[in-house]
């Protein structure tokens, strides 16, 4: 078994083994479901997936840091970024 990553070529290769779907047809699939969830965060949406976590929008308040390879102290602006939080089923069997 691989321990790398999974990409979506892979992905699609799998549903399409299970489902019967081509694999262009599959990659469609994966491609749609990634830009759905990507417009829901962008709306400030959560996005729940069974037996996987729950991807969301969390705001982040602005901070002091240091610039990688010097002593220089910078702010780092607040933004957003997003959060995963994993099942509880998927949790217990990892």
């Amino acid at each position: 078994m691989n321990k790398g990553k999974v990409a979506k070529a892979e992905l699609a290769a799998r549903i399409s083994e299970q489902t019967g779907l081509s694999r262009k047809q599959a990659g469609d699939v994966v491609a749609s479901a990634v830009g759905l969830m990507v417009d829901a965060l962008k709306q400030g949406r959560t996005v729940g997936l069974p037996n996987l976590g729950t991807f969301s929008i969390s705001q982040t308040s602005q901070r002091q840091g240091v610039r990688p390879g010097t002593t220089e102290r910078i702010t780092i602006p607040a933004g957003k970024k997003v959060r995963f939080k994993i099942s509880t089923g998927l949790r217990d069997q990892l």
